[in-house]
């Protein structure tokens, strides 16, 4: 099954001031020298990555960086149907290259690219890990003076524990998966995803759950009380807490993920944008991008010890040791029914 078959008419004056690097940096040079066009979602981001990650390239290799933002699928379909695809790396969701890998996306076959540096179920023909993140379950502590969420189940239990639970708007943020193990699925267990009874746990608590827009309206969130339980990303946990809300973690159950970047079919750059793939994914580089954005390294073998994370960063790290139990999103499944889901959950918010 395919995944996300978007709407694709995009004017052409936004592609072409796409092509023109609008809305980025200046950088790419003439044809004579190294040049990336990059990709991402804007924002302290995209910053951490120009940082930890292209000024290091660029030292190494010459290679200068053509910055735009945000990264969207649907331009992905636009220009790869118009055979002129400008962008070289983009930082989007695996599932987009998953669903649409050698049409949409290029296969990486570099062999610095070696899937056997990065945790079994990480990787695709077309993607690999740039860095792991958790959908951390967090707390309030302001709002629970008394008693304290010590397990996912906490997190269903609205009588013990009353108060709005923020979650971000799509189904592969946590929620599901952690349904069910606070329904009794054993963690080994949870895939292929029970829908029908994640949906009847989730129901249990559907006055109380807040849908948010972005990431940037649950840290708001977090930080005036409108609510006082949330399950997100790393960096937004993180971010929130650096923003005054009074967070603390819940190393029960939680989901880990990666963020990728990705090639789209008919990169110009292809092969050294390959090449910059397999030096994003190097230690030096690893562990710089971890101690900017608190997320984790994508090969296991880096010493988590050596990355310098602040006492924030570390107090919502999920993969330092005792966290409780974690679960690797299943990229296969969220591939082939993210289409499904997405239509479904968004039926059973309205009704």
């Amino acid at each position: 099954m395919k995944t996300y078959r978007f709407l694709t008419t995009i004017a052409a004056a936004g592609l072409l001031l796409s092509a023109c690097g609008a809305g980025g940096d200046s950088g790419g040079g003439g044809s004579d020298e190294k040049a990336l066009t990059w990709a991402s979602t804007g924002g302290q981001f995209q910053e951490d990555e120009k940082n930890a990650l292209q000024v290091p390239f660029t030292a190494k290799t010459g290679t200068k960086f053509t910055n735009i933002s945000p990264a969207e699928q649907a331009q992905v379909r636009t220009m790869v149907a118009s055979g002129k695809t400008i962008w070289d790396l983009a930082n989007m969701s695996w599932i987009y290259a998953g669903a649409y890998c050698g049409e949409l996306f290029e296969k990486l076959d570099n062999p610095a690219l070696d899937r056997s540096k990065f945790p079994e179920g990480t990787t695709g023909e077309c993607f690999v890990p740039t860095y792991r993140y958790a959908n951390i379950f967090s707390y309030n502590a302001d709002l629970y003076p008394n008693e304290k969420p010590t397990k996912i189940d906490d997190f269903f239990d609205t009588k013990k524990f009353p108060g709005k639970r923020i979650v971000y708007d799509y189904p592969k943020a946590g929620l599901f998966e952690a349904a069910l193990v606070a329904d009794g699925v054993p963690v080994d267990q949870v895939y292929p995803l029970d829908l029908d009874r994640a949906f009847k746990k989730i129901d249990t608590i559907k006055d109380s759950l807040v849908f948010a827009p972005s990431y940037g309206a649950i840290q708001q969130a977090m930080v005036d009380k409108q609510a006082s339980m949330v399950l997100t990303v790393t960096a937004r946990t993180i971010v929130s807490a650096q923003s005054g809300a009074n967070l603390v973690p819940v190393w029960d159950f939680n989901t880990t993920d990666i963020g990728a970047l990705v090639i789209p079919k008919g990169a110009p750059h292809k092969e050294l944008a390959q090449e910059m793939l397999a030096f994003v994914t190097e230690p030096a580089q690893s562990i710089a991008y971890a101690k900017l954005t608190g997320t984790a390294p994508s090969r296991p073998e880096i010493d988590l010890n050596l990355v310098g994370y602040t006492d924030e960063q570390k107090k919502f790290n999920a993969f330092l040791p005792d966290r409780g139990r974690t679960l690797e999103q299943d990229k296969q499944w969220w591939i082939e029914n993210t289409d499904a889901l997405v239509k479904r959950w968004t039926s059973w918010k309205v009704g």
